[in-house]
């Protein structure tokens, strides 16, 4: 029975409250009057993405905090788990547990983080758009065990699998018409029943190559909840957790335990749900909330392991309906002692990982510095090195994702290229915050905003080869509150492959997440749609590194001011 999420505050609703829902449930004086309700604590997380290790820069902080790092959300979850009965605690995530990771993870086709997370006690896993990435069959290897059919066991022991459920209501065989893995799956503490049934996004096929969908079909994610809730509730289970890959963002003045403002997919996905669905944990956008929308608990944990999502479900045990519910985001902090076995795990695969790290990947006739020229007596210029990554992330996506620009920001630029061979480590060394490449939709208005925001913050974003404009050094600078009456960018000089951009026209943009989140400043490019989170940008620039070898320095050219461009 669904009831409104109340962060900590576990209240109660009437009968008559809940009867508005379409269901009569136990009122908390009657469920004081029969047998103690049974307390069950669900630990969420989601978008894990295979951060083993603690992840750095701005991917490694939260809510002010370093966060995150599989180490200390082992310890963390186990000091939870202590602190609510441990026979009563279900621990859960949302999706996109793999794919996208950093080189720990990645080069064991992210087996590490399989192991890791079971270790850390993981019970069940919605599949997420990620778990597709190497398709179907690899999706359930990684569920059921056994060498990779190509690199076979790459760390020279066996692979057993995982060692929770990973769960997939939406996504069906299209020759049988049946789920690829199981549905849903029933929890039972102390003799009430929990469902959970694990969803990913509809728009898995939006964002997942071909090959890793195929002979696959993705259905609607309400609809498919409310179908699998029907056959839980057939069954006897009342209390129904929603495990589903696909989200929301609140506004930016909204804390990690906020419900600011909310948008996106969740909220129209919740509206639609059966009042008989209890809590969705949601994911995908990499964003943290707590909300109660349409009666329902509503949560994100934000990504990376940087955040716990602690639910308390009181539960009636005779009708096994839900009688209160509340949620706390909790930060993975870094000062809890490392769990031992997950240390040992890193380091065991760290050891293997040697030999990958010195692997070529390509070559550079001269050094590739990330220094930024001087642009009418400041370093608002360009960068050899970014310049160069923006035009790896523009060749990561512009055939799927159908990009024609990409931006990238100077602070994810951490060193040289020396001249000569380059190795994995040395491009790992260049790009180390494994930020995912999101390509959105702009207008043309949008992205001369986007430009104008680089005088207020001070920050230059270097640009693809596809891109040119023009700067004006007498142009005024907007402001904070209004970057966009800044006047800096000649207005019409702006092009994308030598065409004017037109502000009244949309453009798919690739920036990394840091960026499309309004990092540095951007908020500008949080105005985006349509956004489709993509690889990790250093998995682009290693393509990039080997598909151009050798590379050179390119021309500084794609930002030119009034005085090198005469006017006509």
């Amino acid at each position: 029975m669904s009831i409104p999420g109340m962060r900590r505050a576990a209240v109660g609703l009437t009968a008559l409250a809940l009867a508005a829902f379409g269901a009569v449930a136990t009122s908390p004086e009657q469920a004081e009057a029969g047998p103690k309700p049974v307390d069950v604590t669900l630990l969420a997380l989601n978008d894990f993405h295979g951060n083993l290790e603690p992840p750095s820069g701005s991917s490694g902080t939260i809510a002010g905090q370093a966060a995150g790092g599989v180490e200390f959300l082992a310890t963390h979850l186990a000091e939870l788990r202590a602190a609510a009965k441990k026979k009563n605690t279900i621990t859960v995530a949302a999706g996109d547990l793999i794919g996208a990771s950093p080189l720990l993870s990645a080069a064991f086709h992210d087996e590490p983080t399989i192991e890791a997370l079971s270790m850390a006690g993981l019970d069940y896993a919605s599949v997420g758009n990620h778990e597709f990435d190497e398709g179907a069959a690899e999706l359930l290897r990684i569920q059921n065990g056994g060498c990779h059919p190509v690199d076979g066991c790459a760390d020279g022991t066996p692979y057993r699998g995982a060692g929770f459920q990973y769960l997939s209501a939406n996504a069906f065989k299209t020759a049988t018409g049946k789920p690829l893995m199981a549905p849903y799956a029933i929890h039972k503490v102390q003799g009430v029943k929990v469902g959970f049934i694990g969803m990913t996004l509809e728009g898995t096929p939006e964002v997942v190559s071909q090959q890793g969908v195929a002979g696959l079909t993705f259905a609607d994610e309400a609809v498919t909840a409310n179908r699998y809730a029907r056959e839980l509730r057939r069954k006897g289970v009342e209390t129904i957790v929603v495990l589903l890959h696909e989200g929301g963002t609140q506004a930016a003045t909204g804390g990690i335990n906020d419900c600011v403002g909310m948008t996106g997919p969740i909220v129209d996905i919740a509206n639609r749900m059966d009042p008989s669905i209890d809590v969705v944990v949601s994911g995908h956008t990499h964003q943290a909330y707590n909300c109660d929308i349409n009666g329902k608990l509503v949560t994100s944990a934000s990504s990376f392991g940087r955040l716990v999502t602690d639910i308390d479900l009181k539960i009636d045990r005779r009708s096994g309906d839900v009688i209160s519910a509340g949620a706390n985001n909790v930060v993975v902090t870094r000062d809890v002692a490392k769990d031992p076995k997950q240390t040992a795990l890193i380091d065991r695969y760290k050891t293997v990982l040697g030999p990958v790290a010195d692997r070529q990947v390509g070559e550079t006739t001269e050094a590739i510095t990330r220094s930024q020229e001087t642009l009418f007596g400041t370093t608002m210029g360009e960068s050899p090195l970014g310049n160069v990554i923006a035009d790896a992330q523009l060749a990561a996506t512009d055939d799927e994702q159908g990009a024609v620009a990409a931006f990238m920001n100077p602070g994810g630029v951490r060193a040289d290229l020396d001249a000569g061979p380059v190795t994995y480590e040395e491009a790992f060394t260049v790009q180390p915050f494994a930020n995912n490449l999101v390509t959105l939709d702009l207008t043309g208005a949008q992205l001369y905003c986007v430009l104008e925001q680089q005088f207020v913050t001070g920050r230059t974003l270097y640009p693809s080869a596809t891109v040119g404009y023009v700067v004006d050094p007498a142009g005024t600078t907007g402001t904070a509150a209004d970057p966009c009456a800044g006047t800096r960018v000649a207005r019409g000089s702006l092009t994308f492959g030598g065409t004017a951009v037109d502000t009244a026209a949309t453009y798919r943009v690739t920036v990394n997440n840091f960026l499309a989140g309004g990092g540095d400043g951007f908020s500008a490019l949080t105005g985006g749609t349509d956004l489709v989170t993509g690889q990790i940008d250093l998995d682009a620039f290693v393509a990039y590194l080997t598909a151009q070898s050798p590379v050179s320095a390119p021309t500084l050219d794609r930002i030119r001011t009034t005085a090198e461009v005469p006017a006509a």
